[in-house]
């Protein structure tokens, strides 16, 4: 920042040189006052006005005395001072007095007192004391975004050195504090006398690292002799024979120290230790591992790429050996875990018709309970990946090419689907006209078309990557045409006409037969068995399908003058429609084949069972379907609405009753009548409810016969089952107690670096959000199930209630300390579930952190106090107790 300071005086020392050879002149080439007045060979003048200087050759001989300088002025030089200049032509020095600035370009100098030898090339700024004896108006030297602070400011220009005494600057991401400051001619300085600390308390940091003297290498680095930290003002006994500070802005690879503590199931440890790379401004590596002495460890790479305006990602991987216990011992466990994190997004504005992006968690079965990344990680046992390519062309056509997969580490079973490719095209209308005016009916016609292609396979991870998994394969293409023809009938009915054509394409089928052979399985003899082969080959299988639907809307109001409730709206939407399908189980489509039992009967089967797109259906469908729906509202007066002054309040959001008859049976024509229904009550209590009612009478062995309930028990319908689902939420906050919002002003909006967003997402249990005073957040989830099956004709009832309680908050104690905490009720076990507590404290430079889980199988304490800047990251104390010690 002194190399700023030299360009500004050098530029004046050369404008300042010309009026040195013109002493005898009142109109020198520096200063052209407006108004002046002589007094005793000193020129006075007050300030507010801009310079521009240059020099000509307008005075007498000037070119014959002066030789000019190499620095000459290229941009507007501005002078101010609150008090005033003054030029003393005698001893060849110019006085700047009050609040003097000067600012030449990017580059600002201000100081309560600013002095300027011609005939040194010296200049010398400070500050003033006022009556108070305090010292105001020290230097401040500003370049752009860099900022330099001193008492006192000493620089030569022809020797190009400079003394400063007590210096503090910001560095990189810490500030620079010396007693005495040494420009040197290379642009290096020397301090005596000095710290280091990334505390923003210029007066009195909290903490620094002092040494006795340190060079400073611009753009490289800080290097000191011995050095020591300081807590508070107090030395403490942490000191080196030396030390190196960055001094370079940008990412720097360098060694990343690990955190040490000891174990008791597993030994002594470093965790979190290796080395950064940063390879370029695009991408980096983060190499960190763990060890133990009793044999287990970790690997644990991540890789890091970025191009702005274009994409973004990261890839996390992880591989551990873990071991509990000694070896020998009944606690003994080993186990091999690993972890594939890769996220990448697309910038919006880099391809506006395609993007490509991947959201990747494969994790091993037992990874999460010995590695655990955070509490989300923890609590879930399902895992999604995705990987996906989408495209258009001119938003009618649409390509998406995807690979996905999904695990579940309680039941241990993968599914992963590789690849998936969709093809769809917009709905068009073949027989639209282009001419203006009301179409006919026959121009709403409209079709669609959608393939999709898929590979995809379902099975336990541990036989995930073993040869035979490829057998397991399943793949196929469909082809789906919807045909539509929606028309309107008396203004007030909708009649919609659909044809649904669906092709599949398969690569092989299945035969079935039964073996009389004896078969051996499990040290069982087995006598006659199905068998079951798998024939290749190209195999196209089409399914199709008709209806029609018919709808309508019926709306009844009633309106009150008086009182409270001003209106009651009822609206019914009735239905009725009618779809067939054939029977393809025909020999005629050759979709379905029959084999003989061991009991000599005829069983039939798809040939396609089990494919990915399933199989066209076995029975002829002629199906009549019927239902309404409900929906109940009231207005009631709102002093809130100042337009209409009511609101609107749903009683009943939906409630529905539907059922369907099939003509193209022989019996059991009616199918189960079902009603369902919700609403939302207090605005925070959500209700549904769902039932089914069997029209047919069952035998003893509880399978319906072909006679109504009505003609045997007098009842109209029998109910099977019912469901009721209550959900209930509260987000509580200051705010929401307030009489009237206080008047704030417009808080400052502070732009986080993209560096410090990459933090919060990665980290984003670590942010602290200090907005809120306090807040509470209630879920409770009430779900009640009753099932009713008949044995003998004895109705026998499943009922179940699956209850959920959670709750979690946080409270800003003061302006420094914040509590928060999560926990829950547990209704089986009969006590409280996962629960965390959580103490922050804002220690200006530094944070700490306790938390704390009480109870559970992650029964565990940390605590830490650190630094906040990531310079000095590794400078904390950490305790805890894991609780894979437990």
């Amino acid at each position: 920042m002194l190399l700023s300071i030299l360009a500004v005086f050098s530029k004046l020392q050369a404008e300042n040189t010309v009026s040195s050879f013109v002493n005898g002149h009142i109109s020198n080439l520096l200063f052209q006052p407006d108004t002046f007045e002589l007094k005793h060979d000193t020129l006075i003048r007050t300030i507010s006005d801009s310079l521009n200087i240059h020099v000509t050759d307008t005075i007498p001989k000037i070119d014959s005395l002066v030789k000019q300088s190499k620095n000459v002025i290229e941009s507007k030089v501005e002078r101010s001072a609150q008090d005033s200049i003054v030029q003393d032509l005698k001893n060849k020095k110019v006085f700047l007095y009050g609040n003097a600035i000067v600012i030449y370009g990017d580059i600002k100098l201000e100081a309560a007192y600013i002095e300027f030898s011609f005939e040194t090339n010296q200049v010398y700024a400070r500050g003033v004391i006022d009556s108070t004896g305090k010292v105001n108006g020290t230097p401040r030297f500003t370049d752009k975004t860099q900022t330099f602070e001193s008492k006192e400011i000493n620089y030569n220009f022809n020797t190009k050195k400079g003394l400063i005494s007590s210096v503090v600057t910001e560095d990189g991401a810490g500030f620079l504090h010396g007693q005495q400051v040494k420009k040197m001619a290379d642009n290096s300085i020397n301090i005596h006398s000095g710290s280091y600390t990334t505390c923003n308390d210029k007066e009195h940091p909290h903490f620094e690292f002092r040494f006795a003297k340190s060079k400073v290498i611009p753009d490289n680095k800080i290097v000191t002799g011995p050095v020591y930290l300081v807590i508070e003002g107090m030395p403490t006994p942490l000191a080196l024979p030396f030390a190196m500070f960055p001094n370079k802005s940008g990412q720097r690879s360098g060694i990343r120290m690990p955190t040490y503590n000891e174990s008791p199931t597993r030994g002594f440890y470093f965790e979190n230790g290796g080395y950064y790379f940063a390879i370029n401004d695009n991408m980096d590596i983060d190499i960190l591992g763990d060890i133990y002495t009793r044999g287990s460890w970790a690997f644990k790479p991540t890789f890091r790429y970025t191009k702005r305006y274009k994409y973004s990602g990261n890839l996390n991987t992880s591989y551990a050996i873990n071991i509990t216990g000694v070896e020998g011992a009944s606690d003994y466990n080993k186990s091999r875990d690993f972890r594939i994190r890769w996220t990448h997004q697309q910038d919006p504005k880099a391809h506006p018709s395609s993007r490509f992006s991947a959201n990747v968690n494969i994790v091993s079965s037992n990874f999460n309970t010995y590695n655990p990344v955070n509490t989300e990680s923890f609590l879930s046992n399902e895992f999604q990946s995705s990987i996906a390519y989408q495209t258009n062309w001119n938003n009618k056509y649409f390509l998406t090419v995807n690979a996905s997969h999904r695990q579940n580490t309680k039941t241990k079973i993968v599914n992963v689907t590789l690849p998936s490719l969709t093809f769809n095209t917009n709905r068009i209308n073949p027989l639209k006209k282009k001419s203006i005016g009301k179409p006919k009916w026959y121009e709403e016609l409209n079709l669609g078309y959608t393939m999709k292609a898929e590979n995809s396979i379902s099975l336990p991870d541990s036989l995930l990557f073993k040869p035979d998994a490829v057998k397991q394969l399943r793949n196929g293409i469909q082809h789906t045409i919807p045909i539509n023809l929606p028309l309107k009938i008396l203004k007030h009915f909708s009649l919609t006409n659909s044809i649904n054509i669906t092709d599949r394409m398969y690569f092989d089928q299945k035969r079935k037969f039964w073996s009389n052979d004896t078969l051996f399985q499990n040290n069982d003899t087995i006598v006659g068995y199905l068998k079951t082969d798998t024939i290749s080959g190209f195999n196209n299988v089409l399914d199709f399908n008709v209806s029609t639907n018919l709808s309508t809307k019926f709306y009844g109001m009633v309106l009150f003058k008086k009182g409270p409730v001003r209106a009651i709206r009822h609206v019914v939407t009735p239905r009725v429609g009618f779809s067939y399908t054939p029977k393809f189980s025909d020999p005629y489509w050759g979709y379905y084949d029959s084999y003989i039992d061991g009991q000599g009967i005829e069983q039939v089967y798809s040939r396609y069972d089990g494919a990915i797109f399933g199989s066209p259906p076995k029975d002829v469908s002629g199906r009549i379907s019927f239902g309404f729906s409900n929906n109940l509202e009231i207005k009631v007066q709102s002093k809130k609405d100042t337009i209409s002054g009511v609101k609107k309040i749903a009683l009943i959001e939906d409630l529905t009753l539907s059922g369907s008859y099939d003509i193209a049976r022989d019996s059991l024509n009616l199918s189960y009548i079902t009603m369902s229904g919700r609403t939302r009550l207090f605005k925070n209590l959500n209700i549904q409810y769902s039932s089914s009612y069997d029209p047919y009478v069952l035998d003893s062995n509880g399978r319906q016969i072909n006679q109504f309930e009505w003609n045997v028990n007098k009842r109209l319908l029998r109910k099977n089952q019912a469901t009721w689902n209550f959900g209930a939420s509260w987000n509580l906050s200051q705010k929401d107690f307030a009489k009237t919002p206080p008047k704030k002003a417009p808080p400052e909006t502070i732009m986080a670096s993209e560096a410090e967003i990459n933090e919060i997402n990665k980290n984003p249990e670590d942010y602290v959000d200090w907005s809120t005073p306090w807040s509470l957040s209630i879920n409770y989830n009430l779900r009640y199930s009753n099932n009713i099956s008949y044995m003998n004709y004895i109705p026998s009832t499943d009922k179940k209630v699956v209850q959920t309680l959670g709750f979690s908050g946080e409270i800003n104690l003061t302006s420094k300390w914040k509590l928060t905490a999560q926990s829950g009720w547990d209704f089986e076990a009969k006590g409280l579930s996962y629960t965390s507590v959580n103490i922050y404290r804002d220690l200006h430079c530094w944070e700490m952190r306790f938390g704390w889980i009480p109870l559970g199988y992650r029964k565990s304490w940390n605590f830490s106090i650190n630094v906040k800047s990531t310079v000095l990251q590794d400078l904390k104390l950490t305790k805890k107790k894991d609780f894979r010690d437990i």
